[in-house]
């Protein structure tokens, strides 16, 4: 109990503020202290029975703070539930901490109950990983700060890729008794170290360039490329579509020979996941690629990219010829999904046939049927910067990549390894975090029915918590029609092709609304859609929409 609350206490004085706890038995010192130090306002605690779960609601509010969130579990299986959030988190570039109970040395290794091998267990995946002693055979100080410090990238350690924030693992033995009166917990609050950093990278003005933004760039790569002079190719889940440069109908300009045949040089933010004309791009070797660090892995296609920790742009004159040859192509392929506005004219008109002709074409727009694209549209439409808008790893997110136009929305997606696991989760855990001390906006997760249905133990919440502002907005076409587009709906046979990747449903998304005590709407109109979307009828909503096959 003395080095669980010194462990928590020390973790608040490096900036941590989260705790999510999966109850075991193991672990129990640990999740006693971390409830005594969210009773006295030291930090958050968020409870959580599934250890997958708790892992992807760390990562989400670490997602969205940029500080690591502990998550704190028993012995076992517990441990390796972890693992998928542990990895999109290695990728992604997001801190987080593993906290895993464990037995102590003599009950490794001989069939005791509940033990397996955890040490080492995330070594791919981990920026560090420290076996603790039993304490009373050694002390936990000065763990934290080691912890923090490796996930903030903020020192050096031996996985290398210098400054790179990513999750690090805490394992913890104990021996019985596991628990007892707790001390008194002295706490210093702190903030995480800033990560380390080299020199920026000076871009000079010379090539053709572009910039590309792929997810969790942020607004940084609209800065470059408004610094630059240069196109922006922002992904939608970069967070950076927006501003007067940003390229709309990427995908297509990037096949033309007279612009995406014609770049010199590209410079990457975040990791571009969402289209293959991108990765074409980066593949090139006639091609200068220059990116910045990110993720637990170097973006490198062509085998030459220079990979940097920052970049600024030399001073000099801004090629207008280039920029304004993409901005012409870009202005040609803007998607526009707005109803005609209404001709109050016509409405008012005293020629009935044409009165009629107004009052049908109001009619038809009220009444018409979503699609994918229309979908996207009305969420992206409903979504400002104090919300924040999370994509599943589903068709709809490529959709909405093809179609949206330009707006500054915080957005999130776990395209670290574009995993469809996790993404309720993941999506509490950013709400929890964005709306922290009664901060204002919505939490807006796109997803499809597969991805959702994956996730949906994420729907249980317990009941002493504070109720997110949370919007899962499911697209429902029967199963995962994302494989479309792949070479098995050509070289498989229907049956198989339905039985083993399309895998049809028929679950009612409205009883699982009333199970888990969520707020549920039907909707299948775009008219409809809008309501439920800004008008939200509780805390916690799904909101379905049946699409076509």
């Amino acid at each position: 109990m003395d080095a669980a609350a010194s462990l928590i206490a020390d973790l608040v004085a490096q900036g941590v503020r989260d705790i999510v706890v999966s109850p075991g038995s193991r672990s129990q010192a640990l999740a006693l202290a971390a409830v005594r130090a969210a009773d006295d306002g030291h930090v958050r605690v968020h409870v959580r029975i599934d250890e997958r779960v708790a892992g992807f609601t760390a990562l989400g509010i670490a997602r969205e703070t940029r500080v690591p969130a502990a998550v704190v579990c028993t012995s076992g299986t517990a441990v390796a539930n972890l693992l998928p959030a542990v990895m999109e988190a290695f990728h992604s570039g997001v801190p987080m901490l593993l906290l895993t109970a464990d037995r102590p040395p003599e009950l490794r290794g001989v069939g005791a109950n509940q033990a397996t091998i955890q040490n080492g267990l995330f070594h791919p995946w981990v920026r560090d990983e420290l076996d603790a002693p039993v304490p009373g055979d050694g002390a936990w100080t000065g763990l934290a700060e080691q912890a923090v410090a490796a996930a903030m990238g903020a020192r050096e350690v031996d996985s290398g890729l210098r400054g790179i924030a990513g999750p690090v693992h805490l394992n913890l033995p104990s021996r019985e008794p596991l628990s007892g009166d707790l001390p008194a917990i002295v706490v210093l609050r702190g903030e995480a170290p800033e990560a380390l950093r080299d020199e920026p990278f000076v871009l000079d003005r010379g090539p053709r360039t572009v910039v590309i933004a792929g997810a969790d760039a942020g607004p940084d790569a609209e800065e470059l490329a408004h610094s630059g002079g240069w196109p922006l190719i922002a992904e939608i889940v970069s967070g950076a579509r927006f501003g007067r440069q940003v390229v709309h109908g990427y995908r297509r300009l990037l096949a033309r020979e007279d612009l995406g045949g014609r770049i010199e040089r590209v410079v990457v933010l975040g990791h571009p996941t969402l289209s293959r004309e991108v990765a074409s791009l980066l593949s090139r070797r006639d091609v200068d690629v220059v990116a910045v660090h990110r993720g637990g892995e170097e973006l490198n296609l062509n085998h030459r990219t220079r990979g940097v920790d920052a970049v600024i742009v030399a001073p000099g004159t801004v090629d207008r010829a280039w920029l304004g040859e993409w901005m012409r192509a870009s202005a040609a392929e803007i998607v526009d999904l707005s109803e005609h506005a209404p001709d109050p004219e016509a409405l008012a008109s005293t020629d009935f046939a044409a009165r009629r002709e107004a009052v049908k074409a109001e009619l038809d727009a009220v009444r018409r049927p979503l699609d994918r694209e229309l979908l996207a549209d009305a969420v992206w439409r409903a979504t400002w910067p104090h919300d924040r808008l999370v994509f599943g790893s589903s068709r709809l997110v490529r959709v909405a990549d093809q179609v949206l136009g330009g707006k500054k929305v915080p957005v999130h997606a776990n395209r670290g390894l574009a995993g469809i696991d996790g993404t309720i989760a993941t999506a509490t855990g950013i709400a929890i975090a964005s709306q922290a001390a009664g901060a204002p906006g919505v939490t807006r997760v796109l997803l499809g029915d597969l991805a959702f249905l994956h996730d949906v133990g994420a729907l249980l919440l317990p009941p002493d918590e504070t109720e997110p502002r949370l919007q899962v907005i499911v697209g429902n076409d029967g199963g995962g029609t994302i494989f479309d587009s792949l070479e098995v709906a050509s070289s498989a046979r229907p049956g198989d092709l339905d039985r083993a990747f399309y895998t049809p449903h028929t679950v009612r998304f409205e009883h699982l609304a009333l199970a888990y005590g969520w707020e549920y709407q039907r909707v299948t109109t775009r008219a409809a859609l809008d309501q439920a979307l800004t008008s939200p009828r509780g805390g916690r909503q799904i909101i379905e929409v049946p699409l076509e096959r």
